[in-house]
């Protein structure tokens, strides 16, 4: 951390460019900035939706990674130079204008509507667009610092790569475009990833990176509460759905809980505790790479409680198309927590493990059962386990939501 505190001191500031520092946070602009994804990952949960299939599911997963792998590279821009003021300011609108046609053409992005232009094609287009837009504005910020500016050259030859098979499969549509844009983004994500490895990226504060990330969680959450009003339109207000609204608001209590009320300080307090290119290594795999399988199963979760909703009244089965996304995604979300606990601190939780078990052991059942049922069963395991960790963890959680005011007082 020395180091880096050095290097920007040599680093020449180009104009327009404000370099942050350790205690820097998430300004009021990055946040109306996620405003876009807001939109984005809503237009995703309704794609899903539409779909009705496990390819839709796939697909809509597909677009929920090519979304989270810009917003995470905004935020490590952000993180570097101050996102409000400027020329990263103005490379941020930008991209939000792009990102937006992005989130228009979701309902598009694999089957053209009628008239008009190519739908695959135009989200492709602007896709490229923002991450084009990210990495040159980067580039800018990073004069003077050659390490980091050689870490964005080379972050563009996957980049590129990953462009000509997007733009391939944008053309060739069906099954075809879905493998070529899982290849794309495999060699995307896997060619940073292995590029980061040489220790190109810079981290000035791990405050700004938690809290960038635990926004995006709450906009992921956000959006299985958007699913509940989704899933009750133009229905009449009955006993049954009256409890399908509580019990998926209870979702999204527990979803909330399990990360913000020990899992997210603790890391942070583990971030900033590292140092140096340890504390880089820990930004990229357990933020950037191992935040999006929880980013994931809230969205899939979302879809399953949207279904509960729209089906409450009725008798029949929940169905796999539901189920699966409902307790597989929660399921995905612990898992998510559970790699994100070991990167971070070395541990494994095993009420979590258990609890991440018997979602996926009673999720054959939950195809059967009634809607309803479904539901509260999900409900009543994330509850178990919120139950079981405050009992296990309450000196742990006591200890962590003291350190700030103990640290006001010294």
């Amino acid at each position: 951390m020395v180091e880096q505190r050095q290097a920007r001191r040599r680093v020449r500031v180009p104009k327009g460019v404000r370099p942050t520092g350790e205690d820097h946070r998430a300004t009021p602009f990055e946040l109306f900035f996620d405003l876009v994804y807001v939109f984005a990952v809503t237009q995703v949960t309704g794609f899903m939706a539409d779909g009705h299939s496990a390819h839709g599911v796939l697909q809509g997963l597909l677009m929920l990674a090519l979304l989270w792998g810009t917003w995470s590279g905004y935020t490590w821009l952000g993180n570097h130079s101050r996102a409000d003021e400027g020329f990263v300011r103005a490379g941020m609108v930008v991209a939000m204008a792009a990102m937006f046609v992005v989130a228009l053409t979701i309902p598009e992005a694999w089957r053209d509507g009628p008239g008009g232009l190519d739908g695959p094609l135009v989200l492709v287009c602007a896709y490229l667009l923002v991450r084009c837009v990210h990495l040159a504005v980067y580039a800018v910020a990073a004069t003077g610092d050659a390490g980091l500016r050689h870490q964005i050259v080379v972050t563009w030859l996957p980049m590129t790569a990953a462009a000509a098979l997007l733009v391939s499969g944008a053309l060739l549509g069906g099954w075809t475009q879905t493998l070529l844009f899982t290849v794309a983004l495999l060699v995307d994500w896997l060619g940073i990833y292995l590029t980061a490895r040489r220790g190109g990226w810079r981290l000035h504060s791990p405050a700004h990176l938690t809290e960038r990330h635990g926004l995006f969680i709450i906009l992921a959450i956000g959006e299985s509460v958007v699913a509940i009003g989704v899933g009750a339109a133009d229905q009449p207000i009955s006993a049954p759905l009256l409890f399908a609204t509580i019990l998926g608001v209870a979702v999204a209590v527990c979803l909330w809980w399990l990360y913000f009320d020990v899992v997210s300080l603790a890391a942070e307090h583990r971030l900033v505790e590292a140092r140096g290119r340890a504390r880089v290594d820990l930004a990229v795999e357990a933020y950037t790479y191992g935040h999006f399988p929880v980013v994931a199963g809230i969205v899939l979760a979302a879809l399953g409680v949207e279904g509960v909703v729209a089906h409450a009244g009725e008798g029949k089965p929940l169905g796999a198309f539901y189920a699966l996304p409902l307790f597989g995604g929660l399921a995905l979300y612990l898992a998510g927590h559970l790699l994100f606990e070991r990167r971070m601190h070395g541990a494994l939780s095993l009420p979590r493990l258990v609890a991440t078990c018997v979602l996926l052991a009673v999720l054959p059942a939950a195809v059967v059962l009634p809607p309803l049922a479904g539901l509260a069963g999900s409900v009543a395991v994330l509850t178990a386990l919120i139950v079981v960790e405050t009992t296990r963890n309450g000196q742990v959680r006591r200890s962590l939501r003291g350190t700030p005011q103990q640290d006001e007082q010294q």
